[in-house]
This record gives structure tokens, C-alpha cells and sequence, in this order.
């Protein structure tokens, strides 16, 4: 069974423009981040177990001016990740709308029969695609895998109950907006307890399991029940987008012809030897 890592290209990309230092091509363009990733991706390519892997990338527009700021630097060098990534040979796919997120949830869907499944992001919204040990989550700063034993243990709910929880206690780094009153240990009590928001009764003396100032938590709750629905919605990670390759096929077998003139060009020269080695070790 085809071991598959599915990389979140845009966090990558951002994690090496603030980790990395910075550098110009020939022209002055910057090129640290995009320099930095390609980096990155190689040593994941040079991994233990490391079969395939496919990079997933944020819709970024560019900027509109070269204003010299961090935000207009990052995101000149969105196009030169997506090209270094094609040329060390990855399968590189880019969402027209929204974000990555989406992409490898779908991925994570379609192939979790058929693969063995890493997301390697930093990103918590994908702990609700953890299922079993078939899809796993890697933190790769922190080297840390997280199966569905983690995640009930850290959230007290199930991965595919994630939304239902967010939807009450609210996700501040999302911009999501909670039910007052409620937080982790009420609002995991009662979705463990019921499963869904819909299935939790307007009367809290016919729950199921009750935490503390459980009248108080239902009367927001009732007030606020569309509300939250709409939140775990928006919590919900899309899994439904159309992924037309099988696993197999994402397999690695070496990079991309020209690939040799890109790294030079981004100052990466002793890289050129590691993925020449690499593709040899792999035949």
C-alpha cells in the first residue's frame, strides 16, 4: 500500500519566508523562500517511508505592486514555489478558490481505501480528516504525528466531530465565532455525548450527559443554534472536489527535465547533487 503525503505548499512557502533568510535571483528578485522550500521538500523526498508526495497550494494573487513588504515579497514568490515544486517532479495542484485545506481533505477522502495517508501541515483544521492510522496529520516543525487516538485524547471528541465542537467553543485563529458560555471540556462532553448539534435536545434535562450550568449552555445554545450551524459549516473542510488520479500514480520517480537550471538559478547549486542521488537511490 502507496504511502502518500499531501503538503500544505502554502504554509510551507510561509514558514520558509519567515525561517529562511533572504536572497535575489540574477535579476534581484526574491527568491529565499522559494530557495528555502525547495529545500524542504527534498529532505521530506529523502524521508523514511517518504513514497509520494503531492504539494497543495492556496489560490495566491499577486501583488499589486512591488512595495518591498513582507506580505507583497511572500506572495511574488507564490508562482516560483509552484514551478520549483513541478520541477523536483511532485504532482503540484493549486485551488482556483479558497485554500489548499480543501484540496487534501479531498484527497484524504478519495484515497484513504487505497493509501496510506500524511498530511503535513501545522494547520488543525485537518485533524478532522485523521481517521484510524490510515490518515495521519505531521507537524513537521515539531515532528509530531497525530492519529485518531490523539485527537480524541486532545479534544475528547471524534476527528469528524471537530466542526460540531468548533461550532460551539469557536476557533479565534479562523475567525470563528463560539456560543457564549460554552467551552473544550462542556462542548466536548456534549457532542461525545449526542454527535451532532441537531441531535442535541432543546431541554437539557433529557441530555445525555450534562456539564456544569447546563441550563445556561442550553439557553445559548437555543438561541444561538442556527448560528452555530452555520459556524460548523463553515468549519466543515470540503471533501467532495474531484481528484482524478489514483495513489499509485502520485508515486515519486525523480524530477522534472530543467530542473538543474531552476535551482541554479535560485542559488540552490549543492541541491542539484542530493536530487541526483536521491533519484539514483530510488531506481
Amino acid at each position: 500500500m502507496t504511502t502518500v503525503h499531501l503538503v500544505d505548499g502554502t504554509f510551507e512557502l510561509f514558514r520558509c519566508f519567515h525561517g529562511a533568510p533572504r536572497a535575489q535571483d540574477a535579476d534581484g528578485r526574491e527568491v529565499g523562500a522559494a530557495r528555502a522550500l525547495a529545500w524542504t521538500l527534498v529532505k521530506l523526498l529523502r524521508g523514511e517511508g517518504v513514497e509520494a508526495v503531492v504539494v497543495t497550494f492556496d489560490a495566491m494573487s499577486r501583488p499589486r505592486r512591488a512595495d518591498g513588504s513582507a506580505d507583497a515579497l511572500l506572495r511574488s514568490q507564490g508562482a516560483l514555489a509552484v514551478e520549483v515544486s513541478r520541477a523536483l517532479g511532485l504532482p503540484t495542484w493549486t485551488a482556483a478558490r479558497g485554500q489548499a485545506d480543501d484540496v487534501m481533505a479531498s484527497a484524504a477522502a478519495v484515497w484513504r481505501d487505497r493509501a496510506r495517508i500524511v498530511l503535513c501541515t501545522a494547520d488543525k483544521d485537518l485533524h478532522q480528516c485523521v481517521r484510524g492510522d490510515r490518515v495521519v496529520v505531521l507537524d513537521r516543525i515539531r515532528d509530531r504525528v497525530t492519529d485518531e487516538e490523539e485527537v480524541r485524547r486532545r479534544y475528547g471528541v471524534a476527528p469528524e466531530q471537530l466542526p460540531e465542537l468548533v461550532a460551539l467553543i469557536g476557533d479565534p485563529s479562523d475567525g470563528l465565532p463560539g456560543v457564549p458560555g460554552w467551552g473544550p471540556k462542556s462542548g466536548a462532553t456534549v457532542i461525545a455525548a449526542h454527535g451532532r448539534l441537531e441531535d442535541v435536545p432543546d431541554d437539557p434535562a433529557t441530555w445525555k450527559a450534562r456539564p456544569r450550568g447546563a441550563e445556561r449552555l442550553s439557553a445559548a445554545l437555543n438561541a444561538l443554534r442556527q448560528d452555530a450551524l452555520v459556524v460548523r459549516d463553515l468549519a466543515t473542510l470540503r471533501t467532495d472536489l474531484p481528484v482524478r488520479v489514483d495513489p499509485e500514480e502520485v508515486r515519486w520517480r525523480g524530477p522534472a527535465p530543467g530542473y538543474e537550471d531552476l535551482l541554479r538559478r535560485l542559488g540552490a547549486e549543492d541541491l542539484v547533487e542530493r536530487v541526483v542521488r536521491l533519484r539514483s537511490e530510488r531506481r
